[in-house]
């Protein structure tokens, strides 16, 4: 009965389900790419706020923290969410990396400690949990993508939902540079050599943005049925 319910999912005609799920899977990859490449578009505005007695330039080690702590969170998430989800369901898990990622989005714009160690510890913290969120989403969205298409358009319909990245790196050029110009021309002018108040605020902004696309489709995501695939070998292993 499970290789008949295969066979049937692999020659099964292209539906509207199809393209929902593509939908559902691909504003994840869109959030994840959103999220990964606006921080070296935030690092040009961290330099001047909280570096300004140092020509601007954020030391190194800092930049290395700010951007690599969040790929070694990826590396992580990947690892676990890829487990789980073989061994929990991945309808259970999907939700559970989206919530992660809207939770740690909106964490980076709150690191609203009053020293710069304090803040950037924090956006680093938060950035961490950020990338394991993203990491958990990677294996989760591909392997439900495989297991809703069937087997003629498996490849393409992946290919549409990882193409998604590259929005999301375009989403987070063009919400910085919106955002950037909205705070270009504040209300008080302080003087030539010291940074607008204001700078503080773009960054923290162009961050939580990363979370909006993620909660638009977060209910979705909760009303995703488990795979098909995955519960005739969860039948068939019990039955054993």
């Amino acid at each position: 009965m499970a290789l008949k319910l295969l066979l049937a999912l692999d020659s099964a005609k292209t539906q509207y389900y199809h393209f929902k799920a593509i939908i559902i899977a691909g504003m994840g990859l869109f959030t994840d790419a959103y999220d990964l490449f606006s921080i070296p578009l935030v690092l040009k505005l961290l330099g001047p706020v909280y570096y300004a007695n140092t020509s601007h330039q954020i030391p190194p080690y800092v930049t290395s923290a700010i951007i690599g702590v969040p790929l070694l969170g990826t590396a992580i998430g990947q690892l676990l969410f890829g487990r789980l989800g073989d061994l929990g369901g991945r309808r259970r898990l999907y939700g559970v990396t989206l919530l992660l990622m809207i939770l740690s989005s909106l964490g980076c714009g709150f690191s609203i400690c009053k020293k710069r160690t304090c803040v950037l510890s924090s956006l680093v913290f938060f950035r961490f949990l950020l990338g394991i969120g993203i990491g958990g989403d990677y294996p989760l969205s591909a392997t439900i993508m495989s297991e809703f298409a069937n087997k003629r358009t498996r490849g393409a319909f992946i290919a549409a939902v990882f193409s998604m990245q590259g929005f999301g790196i375009l989403a987070s050029s063009i919400v910085t540079m919106i955002v950037c110009s909205i705070f270009n021309h504040p209300p008080s002018h302080p003087p030539p050599d010291r940074t607008p108040h204001s700078a503080d605020w773009a960054w923290r902004i162009i961050l939580m943005i990363g979370a909006v696309p993620a909660a638009l489709t977060f209910y979705w995501r909760m009303l995703m049925p488990e795979t098909a695939r995955l519960r005739p070998t969860r039948y068939s292993q019990s039955s054993i």
